[in-house]
C-alpha cells in the first residue's frame, strides 16, 4: 500500500509540470464549475421537487440557495446521446446520433465542455459513467485531465485497494473530495456522472433503505438517499476550502425515471422502459447554485435544457463558444429568475430503425404544449392544465399544431443524415483499476 501512495504521489507531481503550461493560463477569481448528471433520476425523486418519502437534505440545500428549474430537459434520450449532448452542448443528431447509437464518435472538430475550460486553464476532472464517443474517446482523450477509475467488482459494490466491499455511490462521492482537496488551489471543473440510480438497485445497502421514514424504504428510494449523501460530501469540501461562493453547481439527471425499479416523475407520467413516449422519459428536475451570483430561493420556469450547461459554464468561466453550439446561456435568466424561456422550442428527433422502437420519439415543446407524433398522428397536450397528458387537444387547437410542427419539420431539415445504432459497437471508456488516471486531458488542438 505504501509502495501505491508514493506512486500516485510521483504521478500528481508529474501532473503539475504536465499542467504548467495550461495553469500558466489561468485568471484570478475564474468560478469552479461541477455537473452532477445522475442517472435515470426522476422529476419526482427529489424532496425538493415534492417527494414526501426521500428525504434529500443537500440536494435540497442546493435548491434553497440557488435556483430550482421547473421546465428543464435532457434532448436526446436515452442515456448515451443524452451525455454526448451535455457534453458537446448541442443536439446530439447535429452529428448523425440518433437514438442510443452507442460507440459513435462525437465530432473531433467541435471541443467537448472538458476540452473547452481545459484550454481556459482549468483542471478538468470526470468521476462515474462515460458513455459518450467511440473506442478512443474516453474521458481522458477528451479533454478531462484527472479521470477517477472503476474499481473491480458487481454494478454497484466494488472491491477496494485493500480488498474490502464498497457501495460503488460511496465510492464516488469520496472521489469528488480527493478532486476538490487536491485543486482546490486554482479554477476547476469536475464533471460528476454516478451510475446510480441506474438499473439494479437492488444491491442499494440497508442502512440508506432504513433512512426512509419509518424504515421500509426500497432499494431504489436508499439509492437516492446515498446520491444525496455524495453530493452532500462535496459540498462540505467546497466550505472546507472556503471556494463553495465560487463555485458553480449544475444538478440534473440523464433522462427521466426508471418507472419499474421504482423511480418517480410525478406531477408527470412515463419515464424510462415501457414509458418513453410520454413527459417523465424527457423532463428532468434541475437544481442550479453560484452563491452571490445566482438568486437564491427562486423557481426557473422557462423551456431550458442540458445543452445550455455547456454554455452556462462558458459564460461563468469567460470563455467564447465555438460556432457549433445550440445551448444557451442561462445565467440572466437566474439573476433575478427573469421570467421567459431560454428556448422558444425544443425538439426530440430519434428516428433509428435499428433501435428499440421504444426510443424513437418525435417531439416539439413550445410555451405550455407538448407536441408528440404517436402511431404516425401528431397528438398535442397542455401540460399546464394536463400533465400527465390524458387529454389530445390537436384538434381543438389547430394552430398549435401548425406551427409546432413548422418549426419541427425546419430543424428535421436543418440535420444530417442519421448514422443507425447497428453501425457502432462499444464506446469510450472509463480505465479500470483504483485511484485515479492523471494525465494532460488529451491531444486535441486549443480552441480557437
Amino acid at each position: 500500500m505504501r509502495v501505491q501512495c508514493c506512486i500516485l504521489s510521483f504521478m500528481l507531481c508529474c501532473s503539475a509540470f504536465q499542467w504548467e503550461g495550461v495553469l500558466a493560463k489561468e485568471a484570478p477569481g475564474k468560478p469552479n464549475v461541477v455537473i452532477l448528471f445522475i442517472d435515470d433520476l426522476g422529476y419526482g425523486d427529489l424532496a425538493c421537487f415534492g417527494n414526501t418519502r426521500i428525504p434529500t437534505p443537500h440536494i435540497d440545500s442546493l435548491a434553497l440557495h440557488g435556483v430550482r428549474c421547473t421546465m428543464s430537459y435532457i434532448t436526446n434520450p436515452p442515456c448515451s446521446p443524452s451525455r454526448c449532448a451535455l457534453m458537446t452542448g448541442m443536439y446530439a443528431q447535429r452529428f448523425g446520433k440518433s437514438g442510443m447509437a452507442r460507440g459513435l464518435p462525437i465530432p473531433t472538430d467541435h471541443p467537448t465542455l472538458a476540452e473547452l475550460m481545459r484550454d481556459a486553464g482549468y483542471v478538468t476532472g470526470q468521476i462515474g459513467k462515460w458513455d459518450i464517443g467511440s473506442e478512443g474517446q474516453g474521458p481522458h482523450q477528451r479533454g478531462f485531465m484527472e479521470v477517477a477509475q472503476d474499481p473491480p467488482g458487481t454494478q454497484y459494490i466494488r472491491q477496494t485497494q485493500d480488498g474490502r466491499k464498497a457501495y460503488l455511490t460511496d465510492l464516488n462521492g469520496d472521489s469528488m473530495v480527493e478532486f476538490v482537496d487536491r485543486n482546490a488551489g486554482h479554477p476547476f471543473f469536475l464533471y460528476f456522472s454516478p451510475l446510480a440510480v441506474h438499473s439494479k438497485v437492488k444491491e442499494t445497502p440497508q442502512p440508506y433503505r432504513d433512512r426512509i421514514p419509518g424504515g421500509q424504504g426500497t432499494a431504489y428510494e436508499g439509492a437516492v438517499v446515498a446520491v444525496d449523501d455524495a453530493v452532500g460530501k462535496l459540498l462540505t469540501a467546497l466550505r472546507k476550502h472556503g471556494i463553495e461562493n465560487n463555485t458553480l453547481i449544475m444538478l440534473t439527471g440523464d433522462n427521466g425515471a426508471n418507472i419499474e425499479e421504482g423511480g418517480m416523475s410525478e406531477p408527470y407520467r412515463g419515464g424510462k422502459g415501457k414509458h418513453t413516449q410520454q413527459e417523465g422519459w424527457v423532463h428532468t428536475p434541475t437544481v442550479i447554485q453560484w452563491p452571490q451570483k445566482v438568486s437564491a430561493g427562486e423557481v426557473y420556469t422557462g423551456l431550458m435544457g442540458t445543452i445550455d450547461f455547456y454554455a452556462t459554464a462558458a459564460a461563468a468561466a469567460g470563455i467564447a463558444l465555438p460556432k457549433k453550439c445550440d445551448g444557451k446561456n442561462l445565467l440572466p435568466f437566474f439573476v433575478t429568475a427573469t421570467k421567459g424561456d431560454a428556448h422558444d422550442y425544443l425538439f426530440w428527433h430519434n428516428a433509428d430503425p435499428t433501435d428499440a422502437p421504444r426510443r424513437n420519439i418525435y417531439a416539439v415543446r413550445w410555451k405550455q404544449w407538448r407536441l408528440i407524433k404517436a402511431e404516425g398522428e401528431w397528438t398535442l397536450y397542455d401540460l399546464l392544465q394536463d400533465p400527465k397528458e390524458e387529454q389530445d387537444v390537436a384538434d381543438t387547437h389547430a394552430d398549435v399544431v401548425k406551427n409546432m410542427v413548422t418549426h419541427y419539420d425546419e430543424f428535421v431539415n436543418s440535420l444530417p443524415p442519421l448514422k443507425p445504432s447497428a453501425n457502432y459497437k462499444g464506446g469510450g471508456k472509463v480505465p479500470k483499476g483504483w485511484g485515479w488516471q492523471i494525465g494532460t486531458g488529451g491531444v486535441f488542438p486549443a480552441v480557437q
